[in-house]
């Protein structure tokens, strides 16, 4: 099979490379040139795709996986460019189509949605994930986001084309990783490495549940969806088996890291401000992954005590710059006083 990965030299992208490689598929990569890579390329702009029709058709690839598809207007310029070229098309969506996500950023009226979230659990009623201001600064980490982002109108395009050109979804969790360009683990590496002797949780927010996924396991999935064509049609949950809580997940952090100190967990008025989360945290993300593991024997080929090692030793060989206001280590200390 020959896969064409759009947008495949980035934090995920190289990653479900070398995952198909590894199965023994052929590799092309389209993308901006800002990155070098081994594989063939093809040098371009994501966001004036049709430019390229001609170079893209050429390359006669199998199944195309677009991982930087940001809206409904970019994934409809996708599948008309590629119908009669390509047998199936790859897209990464996220969570945050479900309605969950609307409860817990206060767009959606109504009650908690019940999780596990399933692929039939209800999705947003409300398009634009996020306000524009949100947008703006999510441009600034990811260029190819556009205006429009959201990809509820991303999957419908996807997969609205039928046996034109069968589409595949998979909604993405929490990816982190070496090169996870928002540094997830840092907040709490930094603290076990400033010597901490202990970190507070806003006790909602250390509740709080949502899927995570390593980075070479989320590529995995990848390889595996855009392989088999039993994946045609179909949307998938990614993630790791149990949606951990933040405070579940800080602790293994501080296990792999060796760390000796304690976590504090206070209700939100005894927390300083910089550590209180924004929206209802009572609607929770867990996701329920059975799907993709039975459809078609997704496993993690990476261990996740090993994954969050990876990651802590990347994080601390990579530290981004640091906000003081967001370690407030004079605030935290008189929190803990007290």
């Amino acid at each position: 099979m020959r896969a064409l990965l759009i947008g495949g030299s980035g934090f995920i992208g190289r990653r479900a490379a070398t995952a198909l490689e590894r199965l023994g598929h052929d590799v092309v990569v389209f993308h901006r040139g800002s990155t070098r890579s081994s594989r063939p390329t093809l040098i371009g702009d994501r966001r004036r795709l049709a430019e390229y029709a001609p170079a893209l058709r050429a390359l006669e690839p199998d199944v195309v996986i677009d991982l930087i598809l940001s809206s409904g207007t970019q994934a409809r310029e996708l599948m008309a460019l590629f119908r009669g070229y390509a047998r199936r098309v790859v897209a990464l969506s996220s969570c945050d189509v479900y309605r969950a996500c609307g409860v817990l950023h206060g767009s959606e009226p109504g009650p908690l949605e019940p999780v596990p979230l399933t692929e039939s659990s209800p999705l947003r009623t409300v398009l634009q994930t996020y306000p524009p201001d949100r947008i703006r600064m999510l441009q600034r980490v990811f260029n190819w986001l556009d205006e429009e982002y959201d990809k509820i109108p991303v999957e419908w395009e996807i997969l609205g084309a039928g046996a034109d050109l069968p589409g595949t979804v998979l909604r993405l969790p929490m990816v982190y990783g070496p090169g996870d360009p928002l540094h997830r683990l840092f907040p709490i590496v930094k603290r076990i490495d400033d010597g901490r002797p202990a970190i507070l949780f806003e006790e909602k927010l250390a509740r709080w549940r949502s899927p995570r996924g390593y980075v070479e396991n989320v590529a995995m999935a990848i390889a595996l969806a855009a392989a088999d064509d039993r994946a045609a049609g179909r949307t998938y949950n990614v993630g790791e088996l149990r949606s951990l809580s933040e405070l579940d997940w800080a602790r293994l952090i501080a296990e792999a890291a060796a760390w000796r100190g304690r976590f504090v967990v206070l209700p939100a008025d005894k927390v300083p401000a910089h550590l209180r989360q924004p929206g209802n945290l009572d609607q929770h993300w867990a996701t329920e992954t059975t799907r993709i593991r039975e459809e078609l024997g997704y496993r993690e080929p990476i261990a996740q005590d090993n994954a969050i090692r990876r990651t802590i030793e990347w994080e601390r060989a990579n530290a981004p710059p640091v906000d003081p206001r967001a370690f407030d280590y004079e605030a935290e200390d008189a929190a803990l006083s007290r």
